[in-house]
Parts: C-alpha cells; sequence; structure tokens
C-alpha cells in the first residue's frame, strides 16, 4: 500500500503512470533478480527494504551484488519496529523485561518470523546492546508467532506496527517499547527502547527505490527528483505517519552510503550470530 500510494505521487510529478507491480517469492529473491536483468533504461524499478542485505548475507547464490548491480535512486519511508508482549504478560515495560532477563539468562523466549529476518535481526541488536540473552523461538512468520505472544507461550516478539496494531488497539498486546528516537505519533504512550536503559539504540524498518546498473545518470536524477517531491506532500505524509511510518528521502549518493554501511552491518551480524548460509 505504501509503495502504490507513492507511485501515484510520483506518477502526478513526472505526469505518467507509475505502474507497480508485485512480484514476490524466495523472500524477495524473486523480485530482486528479475529487476537485474531488466533494461536499464529508467523505466524498471525496484522497491524493496533490508531484504536487499539480508538475502545477500543469508544465500549461498542469491544472484546480486547489490552494490554493483544496482544503482541508488532514493529511500521512500522508514518505519521503527515495536517490542511487543501479551496484554496479560507480567512485564510492563521494556525495563521489565530486560531485568527478568539479566536474572535468568537464557530462560526468557523471544520469538521471530524466523531465521534471519528482520524481526530476529532487530532483537538481537536489542538483546546484544543490554547484555543480556534469551531463547529465540523462530516461526514461519510473524502471522504464525502472534497467538503465542498473545497467549504469553514467548515473552516478546519485535513487529511492525501496521501488522500489531489490530492486536495493540484490540486490549490483546502491549507495548514494551517503539525503536525510534521519539515516540510514534500512532502509540504516543509507548516509550522509546531508547529512554529505557538503551541510550541511543534505533532500529528502522526502511523502503526504497533502486534502478539497475547502468541506468543513465540523468534518469536517476528525475527519478529521485520526483520522488523527493512526492514525499514531500503533507497528505502522504500524514498517511504514512498514522501507519506508523514516515517519509524519509536520501539523494542517491547518501542512499548508496545508506546501503553499503546496511550491507556490512547485517553481514556482521549474520556472522556473529553463526547463521549458515543456504
Amino acid at each position: 500500500m505504501t509503495t502504490r500510494l507513492i507511485a501515484e505521487r510520483m506518477g502526478a510529478e513526472l505526469k505518467q503512470a507509475v505502474i507497480v507491480e508485485n512480484r514476490t517469492g524466495a523472500g524477495g529473491l524473486v523480485g530482486i533478480r528479475y529487476i537485474k536483468s531488466e533494461p536499464a533504461d529508467g523505466y524498471n524499478l525496484l522497491v524493496t527494504g533490508g531484504t536487499i542485505a539480508i538475502q545477500q548475507a543469508l544465500t549461498a547464490e542469491p544472484g546480486y551484488d547489490a552494490m554493483k548491480d544496482f544503482v541508488a535512486v532514493g529511500s521512500l519511508v522508514r518505519s521503527p519496529a515495536l517490542a511487543i508482549t501479551g496484554a496479560s504478560s507480567p512485564y510492563k515495560s521494556m525495563t521489565d523485561l530486560l531485568a527478568a532477563a539479566k536474572a535468568n539468562p537464557n530462560q526468557i523466549s523471544y520469538g521471530s518470523a524466523g531465521v534471519g529476518t528482520t524481526t530476529h535481526i532487530a532483537a538481537e541488536m536489542l538483546l546484544r546492546q543490554a547484555g543480556v540473552k534469551m531463547l529465540h523461538v523462530p516461526y514461519k512468520g510473524n502471522g504464525a508467532a502472534m497467538p503465542d505472544v498473545i497467549a504469553g507461550r514467548v515473552s516478546f516478539m519485535i513487529d511492525a506496527y501496521s501488522s500489531s496494531a489490530a492486536n495493540l488497539n484490540g486490549g490483546r498486546l502491549k507495548g514494551l517499547g517503539v525503536t525510534a528516537e521519539t515516540p510514534i505519533k500512532a502509540l504516543p504512550g509507548v516509550p522509546t527502547v531508547a529512554s529505557q536503559g538503551l541510550p541511543g539504540f534505533q532500529y528502522y524498518y526502511w523502503l526504497g527505490v533502486f534502478a539497475p546498473a547502468g541506468t543513465p545518470d540523468q534518469a536517476v536524477k528525475v527519478l529521485s527528483s520526483a520522488l523527493q517531491k512526492a514525499l514531500s506532500d503533507p497528505k502522504l505524509s500524514a498517511r504514512l505517519q498514522a501507519d506508523g511510518s514516515e517519509p524519509y528521502f536520501l539523494t542517491p549518493p547518501a542512499f548508496k552510503e545508506f546501503l553499503s554501511k546496511e550491507i556490512t552491518d547485517t553481514d556482521t551480524l549474520i556472522k556473529t550470530l553463526n547463521i549458515p548460509k543456504e
């Protein structure tokens, strides 16, 4: 939905339709490989997020090199993650949960959407900064994990606001902390993780636009300009913030630098966790 909203605004700036085509499968690899092989003419673009770094780190033969096979056009949006727990959980805050984890190493569990997913990586980054160890329980997607989080069979999980909002608003979940710099407008009562003993901690899901390597610089410049103008629309910004995200534009050079760091950090963490490539 986010991509389609922004594509519509980009189309208005470019004075031509920007068509969004979903190409899912293989954890995002299908879409990434598809655009890599398309003509570098400025008319073929890839919208993806941390998947492009994660799959490169996790997959033995990903079929692409993100820094060589793609050109950064610009970032789209970012949204913080939420640390959530069941409504009946004894933990009232992230401070409570981390204190219990320190007192009981590897006895308190956390769920994720699977080994090497963004939810797993975000949780491990948080736990490592806190200096605590928990038992990881991977599921096949956050949706599969949610009933166990709600029931208290796992103590907490990292999730996006968009996918946990219904259960939060319905009283089945409670938020322990948000991984943003400041509390988000959609959940003003949930404090940041950073304010609960983990100074500086941030984690954001993000989306960005890429073009196949070899796309003319002028085309990239035009696309980037249209993207920046689209994201400056106040109505679009308000819509995104209502869904727990925010416009987040980086120029092509800045986005390229951002991606390089994302790849390095992700690869380092995957190796530290001893997750084998498949």
